[in-house]
C-alpha cells in the first residue's frame, strides 16, 4: 500500500495542496479531458448525480453542464473549502458532503450517475468503495472513474508502488467486476506531453 493510501495522511497531504491545486491540476487533468470523459456517460435521463473525491469542483463543474444539481463528496475539509468559495456552500446548484469513498452517506438505489476523478488512487481499499458506489447507484446507473495510469518504466513503477494506487485496465476489470459492475471499458487520457497517464474507466451497474 502506498504512502497515501491512509485517509489521515491524505488528508494532510490536501492540506497544503488544496492552496495551489487549481493552479497545477491542468498540467494533469485538464478541460479537455474532463470533456472527453464527460462524453462516455449518457446524461438524458440523469437527475441525481454524484462527484466522490470532488475536490475543488473542477469536476463538478463540468458536470453541472449536463444536470441541474451535483451531489459532492470529499474527506478532504481544505478541498470543500475551496469549492465552497466557487459554489457556494449551501442553497445552490451543488449539495455537499464531508465523508468517505469507502462509506458513502447515501441510501441505496439513489443515483443515476457516480462518477470520481483523482480519488482512487487514495482508497486503502478500492474495491469496498466501488462496491458503495454500486450500492448508491440506481440499477443500471452509470459510474466512471478517473484513476492513475500504470507506468511501463520499472524505476516509475516502483516510485509509483510506493506512493499511491497506480494500476493497469487488467486490474481494473478486476476490481469493476468484483464490486459487481457490468459493461466494463477503460480509455487511456493525458495532457498532450502524456497522452496516457490516465485510465478512465465506465461501466453499469446491474438491473438488479
Amino acid at each position: 500500500m502506498g504512502i497515501l493510501e491512509n485517509k489521515a495522511r491524505a488528508r494532510l497531504f490536501y492540506k497544503y495542496l488544496s492552496t495551489i491545486y487549481d493552479r497545477i491540476n491542468p498540467f494533469i487533468w485538464n478541460e479537455e479531458m474532463r470533456t472527453e470523459a464527460l462524453s462516455l456517460l449518457d446524461f438524458e435521463d440523469a437527475e441525481m448525480v454524484l462527484d466522490v473525491g470532488c475536490g475543488t469542483g473542477f469536476a463538478t463543474e463540468g458536470l453541472l453542464e449536463h444536470v441541474d444539481t451535483v451531489y459532492a463528496l470529499d474527506q478532504s475539509e481544505h478541498q470543500l473549502e475551496k469549492a465552497y468559495a466557487k459554489f457556494g456552500k449551501t442553497g445552490g446548484r451543488v449539495d455537499f458532503h464531508r465523508g468517505d469513498a469507502e462509506r458513502l452517506p447515501f441510501k441505496t438505489d439513489t443515483f443515476d450517475v457516480v462518477w470520481s476523478s483523482g480519488s482512487i488512487e487514495y482508497w486503502p481499499e478500492p474495491v469496498l468503495a466501488l462496491r458503495e458506489f454500486n450500492r448508491v447507484l440506481k440499477p443500471g446507473g452509470q459510474v466512471l472513474v478517473v484513476g492513475p495510469n500504470y507506468p511501463d518504466n520499472r524505476i516509475a513503477q516502483v516510485l509509483a508502488d510506493a506512493m499511491m494506487l497506480f494500476y493497469d485496465e487488467y486490474e481494473a476489470d478486476r476490481m469493476f467486476k468484483e464490486a459487481g459492475f457490468e459493461e466494463v471499458q477503460h480509455l487511456f487520457q493525458g495532457p498532450s506531453y502524456e497522452p496516457e497517464v490516465a485510465i478512465t474507466t465506465i461501466a453499469r451497474a446491474p438491473e438488479k
